[in-house]
C-alpha cells in the first residue's frame, strides 16, 4: 500500500481529540496510506512513496454535505431564485413540485454537473436524497464521491387545486413498493467493493408518509446501523397540516413515534413551536431535539431566498442539537452555504459573535460526520479516512493569509480549492474534476430544462406557463 506524504504544509486544519474540535497546525506534515490518514503533526519520519510539497497549501478535511438534491435542483436555475408564493408563506416548494416534471432521463446529467460542482467546493461526503432514476448508480460510482444514497419514497404526494391550499393524494401501495426498492438499492451500495458507498433510509417528507411507514423505515435503518432522514418543519403549511392532523407539532409527533435520537437527521427543522412564523404554545421542540441528540441538516440557501432563516444557529448548538450543513439546492457550493450559515446565524440572533467561522466549519465537517454516525470522517487525524482538500494559499482571494478558513469561506470559496482526495484517491487536480465529464453533462441541461418547463401548463392548477408562474427578471420585449 503506497504512502503519500505532504511535507512542510503551511497550514493544516487538524483535529484535537481532547477538545473534539479542529485546530490549526503550521509547517506540519500529513501522511496517508491507502484510504486512511496515518500521521498529522510535525516532522513525519515514516515511509513515503509519494511526496507532495506543502508550501502554499492549506489542508483541510473534506466537507460533509448531509442534505442535497443534486440531480433535480440544477434544472431550476433561473426559476427558483425569486420564486416565492405569498399564499404559502413565501415558500415556492409546493408550487414547483406540483407544476414541473423533470424527465427521468435528464436527471443523470443534472447529477453529473452537481457532483462535479460539489467536489470543486471541497465536498467529499454527500447525502443525495432523490427518487431513483436511470443512470443514478453509474454516476455515483464514477464520481469518486463518498455517497450516502438516500433513495426516496412516500405514501402520498402533494397536489394543488388553488393558490392557497396544499392537498394530498394517497398511494400507500406505491409507497411500500418504493420503500422496498430503496432498501434493496441501499443494501447493494453498502456491499459495493469500493467501500465508499453507503445509504440513508429516507421517507422524503413527514407529511407525505403514514406513521406506519415512518416507523417501519426507521426500524429498517436501525437494523442496518444506518442513518434515517426526512424533511420536517420545513414549511409553515406543513406545520399547520401536521397540527391539524395530530394536534401537535411535527417534531412532537416524531418524538411520540420514538423517531428522534442518534442517527436521525431532520432536513431543515426550521419552524419549531417557538419560531416567529409559528408561535405555537408548547415551546418544547428545541429541547426535544437537543435532549435526544437528533441531528439537523441546516441548509440556509433555499430559505434565505424566501426571507426565512433558522432561529438560530447558536441557539440550536447550545441546546445540544447535532448541527450539520447541506447544500440542498443550486448552486451546490458547500463553501457558500457555510458562509450563509454564519451570516444568517448572526442576523437571526442579532449577535455578531454567534455562528463563528469555526462553528459553521465544524458543522460542515465533524458535525455532519457525527450526524452520519461516522467518526472517521470530517477530520484530519490518524485513523480517519483520507478525505483531504488542498487549498491554494497563493490565490489572490486567499491573501493576505492571516486566517485561511476565514479567507476561504468568506472570500475565495471554490476558486481556491486546488486538489481533492476521497478515500485516498485524487478526484480533483488543479481545480479540474478527474472523474466526471462536466462539459458534456452541462451541454444537456438546456434541453432538459426546456422539457421540464413545457410540463407546467398541464400540471399547474391554473394551466399557467413557466413565465406566468415565475416571470423573468425583466420583461422580454421585441
Amino acid at each position: 500500500m503506497a504512502t503519500t506524504c505532504f511535507r512542510g504544509v503551511d497550514w493544516i486544519v487538524g483535529w484535537n481529540e481532547g477538545r473534539q474540535d479542529h485546530v490549526y497546525l503550521k509547517g506540519a506534515d500529513l501522511a496517508f496510506s491507502g484510504n486512511e490518514i496515518t500521521y498529522v503533526g510535525k516532522q513525519y519520519d515514516g515511509d513515503c512513496d509519494v511526496t507532495i510539497p506543502g508550501s502554499g497549501l492549506c489542508l483541510m478535511p473534506g466537507l460533509v454535505d448531509i442534505h442535497a438534491h443534486p440531480a433535480s435542483e440544477v434544472y431550476y436555475r433561473g426559476l427558483r431564485e425569486d420564486h416565492c408564493v405569498p399564499e404559502h408563506y413565501m415558500t415556492g416548494l409546493f408550487e414547483r413540485s406540483c407544476a414541473f416534471d423533470i424527465d427521468a432521463e435528464d436527471l443523470k446529467f443534472g447529477a453529473e454537473v452537481s457532483y462535479a460542482d460539489l467536489l470543486r467546493s471541497g465536498v467529499t461526503s454527500l447525502v443525495d436524497i432523490t427518487y431513483p432514476f436511470p443512470g443514478w448508480r453509474d454516476v455515483i460510482e464514477r464520481s469518486g464521491l463518498r455517497v450516502f444514497a438516500a433513495p426516496g419514497f412516500n405514501t402520498s404526494h402533494w397536489r394543488r387545486d388553488n393558490a392557497h391550499e396544499l392537498k394530498y393524494s394517497n398511494d400507500p401501495g406505491k409507497g411500500q413498493a418504493d420503500f422496498e426498492a430503496a432498501l434493496a438499492l441501499i443494501d447493494e451500495l453498502v456491499a459495493h467493493p469500493s467501500g465508499r458507498l453507503s445509504g440513508v433510509v429516507s421517507p422524503v417528507q413527514i407529511d407525505n408518509n403514514t406513521p406506519e411507514m415512518l416507523a417501519e423505515s426507521h426500524a429498517a435503518a436501525r437494523k442496518r446501523g444506518l442513518p434515517w432522514t426526512t424533511h420536517v418543519s420545513q414549511a409553515v403549511l406543513e406545520v399547520h397540516v401536521m397540527i391539524g392532523r395530530h394536534g401537535i407539532t411535527p417534531l412532537k409527533y416524531l418524538d411520540e413515534l420514538g423517531l428522534l435520537g442518534r442517527g436521525t437527521i431532520l432536513g431543515h427543522a426550521l419552524f419549531l413551536d417557538d419560531n416567529s412564523w409559528i408561535r405555537w404554545h408548547a415551546k418544547q421542540d428545541l429541547a426535544l431535539l437537543g435532549d435526544s441528540g437528533t441531528a439537523v441538516a441546516h441548509c440556509p440557501t433555499p430559505f434565505m431566498r424566501y426571507g426565512i432563516m433558522l432561529e438560530h444557529f447558536s441557539r440550536y448548538r447550545e441546546a445540544g442539537v447535532v448541527l450539520g450543513i447541506g447544500t440542498d439546492t443550486l448552486p451546490h457550493n458547500m463553501l457558500e452555504d457555510l458562509r450563509y450559515a454564519a451570516i444568517m446565524g448572526r442576523m437571526a440572533s442579532r449577535d455578531g459573535l454567534n455562528a463563528s467561522t469555526g462553528e459553521v466549519f465544524h458543522a460542515g465537517t465533524a458535525g455532519g460526520a457525527r450526524a452520519l454516525m461516522r467518526d472517521d470522517l470530517g477530520k484530519l487525524s490518524a485513523g480517519a479516512k483520507a478525505d483531504i482538500v488542498a487549498i491554494d494559499l497563493n490565490h489572490p482571494l486567499m491573501r493576505p493569509g492571516r486566517d485561511p478558513l476565514k479567507a476561504l469561506i468568506h472570500s475565495a470559496a471554490e476558486r481556491a480549492v486546488k486538489d481533492v482526495w476521497v478515500d485516498g484517491q485524487q478526484v480533483v487536480r488543479d481545480h479540474e474534476v478527474l472523474t466526471l465529464d462536466y462539459d458534456a453533462a452541462v451541454s444537456r441541461l438546456d434541453e432538459g430544462q426546456a422539457r421540464m418547463l413545457a410540463t407546467a401548463p398541464r400540471n399547474d392548477y391554473a394551466g399557467r406557463t413557466d413565465q406566468e408562474i415565475v416571470p423573468l427578471s425583466f420583461e422580454l420585449v421585441d
